[in-house]
């Protein structure tokens, strides 16, 4: 994978401000255009016993959710290399990107505190992106793990492989001709398609159709 940009986190560790401050870099650099590449971030770790939380404030936990959106609307595609267990910051991140390859030892677990899963964001998206599955409601009250097959049975990764790399590698050229604004775009409209009635989303698909046809005409020989 040329010229993408990289970044590896590890849900084991606690929650930090080095944490939210190296997800800002990377969407400052894909903002800027500085890569032509994908997004690459590499996913392991889940944190374990009590002390996770240690020094973990609602207000570093509030810039970690807007790194994440951040991260979740960048104008560049997004893609997770998942290996054993993910959960904590590793699973928040894992649940905003566009593509997900995992290694077969993947176990995706919201973390606990005090005998009860952590409410973040996490527990919104996977309520989202698999609604109504038994499984999702055990994971979310519970922190009853998802294994590798299950997660891909549930859509929330695109692939197991045994070299996870490779696959990724895979992946990002899969969407190595994507614009990046452009896909951000179709991203956004899928989004709200979860919230949004399609009269009110009407007028934002005719504006991006728009648009599309207007870069196809501008595109075209003379």
């Amino acid at each position: 994978m040329n010229d993408h940009l990289r970044l590896r986190i590890d849900g084991s560790r606690p929650l930090s401000a080095e944490t939210v401050a190296a997800v800002g870099a990377v969407c400052d650099a894909a903002e800027d255009g500085g890569a032509r590449g994908p997004v690459v971030l590499e996913l392991t770790g889940s944190p374990a016993g009590p002390g996770w939380t240690d020094g973990l404030t609602v207000g570093l936990v509030s810039k970690w959710e807007r790194a994440l959106r951040r991260l979740e609307r960048l104008p560049a595609v997004t893609v997770a290399i998942a290996d054993g267990a993910c959960g904590g910051t590793a699973l928040d991140a894992l649940l905003a990107t566009d593509l997900r390859v995992a290694t077969r030892s993947l176990r995706l677990r919201l973390p606990a505190l005090d005998g009860t899963t952590w409410p973040g964001m996490a527990l919104h998206r996977l309520a989202q992106q698999a609604p109504g599955i038994a499984s999702i409601r055990r994971a979310t009250l519970f922190g009853t793990p998802i294994d590798a097959s299950e997660a891909l049975a549930l859509h929330l990764i695109d692939e197991v492989a045994d070299d996870a790399t490779g696959a990724a590698a895979a992946a990002a050229g899969l969407a190595a001709g994507v614009d990046g604004p452009e896909m951000a775009i179709r991203r956004q409209l899928l989004l709200d398609a979860h919230a949004i009635p399609f009269e009110e989303a009407l007028g934002a698909h005719l504006a991006a159709c728009d648009r599309a046809l207007r870069r196809t005409a501008a595109e075209a020989p003379a």
